[in-house]
This record gives structure tokens, C-alpha cells and sequence, in this order.
């Protein structure tokens, strides 16, 4: 069984719902308190193991290399201060991991992203992991579906439960068997109308793929948007071999949208021995002038 060394994650989405900073800032930059949330992606794959990443990339995204580049400038400036805390944190994020870049050239969707990484995965299995959905938990996410992935040989997508008014804004797996946390899955649909989803069981950003998947998007259709969905290539994918649904253990944060980038930020913030004490006093204050009115 070949090991899972190569994780892909895409960055190349316009990122319209964080317009208009995003008209000039990857959204994958976006700070979570004094870190970029495409470096807490990175940061899951090397602790799951992960050796090397490739980071699809689109127009204006060059912030995104940039990061994870050396700063000779910066670095000299910080040295000669005497601020090697901080250009410890610096260097920290260059040193992190053998990061490649590959740009894709047309916005076709999820499944078109990672059919232009076939040449850098090959004939391996491996993972995606999507910027949007940061996760905090003992054992890092994708970690959890690598062990999976060791016990079946299979492919393994990460779920978790989501309310009902929220099924149409993801991917759905329909389950068959349940076996623990791990799910045998008959359908997975991407972005079922309201009130038609075959369960709350939702795709959360974290895939375990089988190579198997490239022959599938050479040929896959756009489908929901009009968009090449990666979804709808699993669907087909486990109709000739098994993927299973993996209910991974951990606090989930939505940083795709602006409501949980900011709830996502505050309890970032209060995580933060620096910070908390007089976070919760600014809290109390705002919530003490609610009452009020």
C-alpha cells in the first residue's frame, strides 16, 4: 500500500464573499488574529504527516508564495533589532514545508483544481484539504482520515453534522452502514435543493483521494454552478471502488463566510494568553451597552 506523503490544497477561488478586500488580497490571507488561515492548512498537513504540499494558485494570489518565501529584508531588519521572537514566527512559516505552486488558468470549480495537480500527485494516493474550514482537535483531521485511509485502503472523505437549513450549501454523502465514526456511503450529492438531502452528513474540506479520481475529472461535466465539482467525480469514483464518510472528531471553523470568520477570529483571540483578559473586558463593555439600548 502506497503511503499519502502529497496533500493539494486549493487557493485559486476569487473569494467574492470577502469583496472588496479580496479585489487585492487572497482570502486565503485573511488573518486570524496574526496568522494567514492558509498557514493553519499547512500546519494540519505537516502534523498529520503530510511531506509535500502543492497549492493551487490563480491571479493575484501571489501573497500566498510570498508568505511562505524567505524575507531576507524583513528577517535582517528584525535580526539587527534584536526581535528574534518575532523573526522566529517569520522564519517559522518559510521553514515549514516543501510548498509548491501551480496557477490555474480558468475558474472551472473544485474538481477542475484538482485535476491540474495529476501531474505533481501521480500514482498516489492523496489529500486535499480546503482553505475554508480551519479545525482545531487532538488529533489533526486529516491525520484521522490518513488513519482510515491505512485501514481500508480506500478513499476517505471528512463529514460532520450539519442542521438541516444548511444541507443545500454542501456536499452530502446518503450513508448506508454505519460502522463507528465511518460510514459506508451509497450517494454523494453536492448541493442538494433544500429539503432533499439524503442526510446531514457534510462534507467539510478534508479528502483522502485515490489517483483513480484524475481519470474520472479528465472527463467529468460541470455540474452544480456550472462548475467542474469535485462531488459529483467521487460519486462516480465509488461506484468502482469503495470511499467511505468519516465523521472526524474536532471543532470545525467556517472561515468561508464573514460571520464565521469573525466568530472564528474572537475565539482564536480568547485562546490567546496575550489577548484574552482584555478581550472578554471589551466583550462585557459591548454587551453591558446592549442591555442599555
Amino acid at each position: 500500500m502506497k503511503k499519502v506523503r502529497k496533500a493539494i490544497i486549493p487557493a485559486a477561488g476569487l473569494g467574492t464573499r470577502f469583496l472588496p478586500v479580496t479585489k487585492s488580497m487572497p482570502k486565503e490571507m485573511l488573518p486570524i488574529v496574526d496568522k494567514p488561515t492558509i498557514q493553519y492548512i499547512v500546519e494540519e498537513a505537516i502534523a498529520s504527516g503530510i511531506e509535500d504540499i502543492l497549492i493551487v494558485t490563480g491571479k493575484g494570489k501571489r501573497a500566498i508564495e510570498d508568505h511562505f518565501d524567505f524575507a531576507p529584508e524583513l528577517e535582517q531588519n528584525l535580526r539587527e533589532k534584536g526581535k528574534l521572537e518575532l523573526l522566529d514566527k517569520v522564519q517559522y512559516s518559510t521553514n515549514l514545508a516543501d510548498i509548491h505552486y501551480i496557477r490555474q488558468k480558468e475558474p472551472k470549480g473544485l474538481g477542475y483544481a484538482v485535476w491540474c495537480a495529476r501531474n505533481f500527485i501521480g500514482d498516489e494516493p492523496f489529500a486535499v484539504l480546503l482553505g475554508d474550514d480551519i479545525v482545531q482537535s487532538d488529533t489533526p483531521c486529516l491525520r484521522q482520515l490518513m488513519n482510515i485511509y491505512e485501514e481500508t485502503h480506500s478513499s476517505v472523505i471528512g463529514v460532520q453534522t450539519v442542521p438541516d437549513n444548511e444541507t443545500h450549501r454542501y456536499g452530502i454523502v446518503e450513508p448506508s452502514v454505519q460502522e463507528g465514526r465511518r460510514y459506508q456511503v451509497d450517494n454523494f450529492v453536492e448541493k442538494p435543493a433544500p429539503g432533499t438531502a439524503p442526510s446531514n452528513l457534510a462534507i467539510m474540506g478534508r479528502y483522502i483521494l485515490t489517483p483513480e479520481i484524475f481519470t474520472i475529472l479528465d472527463k467529468q461535466q460541470t455540474g452544480a454552478g456550472g462548475e467542474i465539482q469535485l462531488t459529483d467525480a467521487i460519486q462516480k469514483l465509488n461506484q468502482i471502488q469503495r470511499v467511505f464518510a468519516y465523521d472526524f472528531e474536532g471543532k470545525r471553523y467556517d472561515v468561508g463566510e464573514k460571520i464565521g470568520f469573525v466568530k472564528t477570529t474572537i475565539d482564536f483571540a480568547l485562546q490567546n494568553p496575550e489577548l484574552r483578559s482584555e478581550l472578554l473586558t471589551y466583550l462585557d463593555e459591548v454587551m453591558d451597552e446592549l442591555k442599555v439600548k
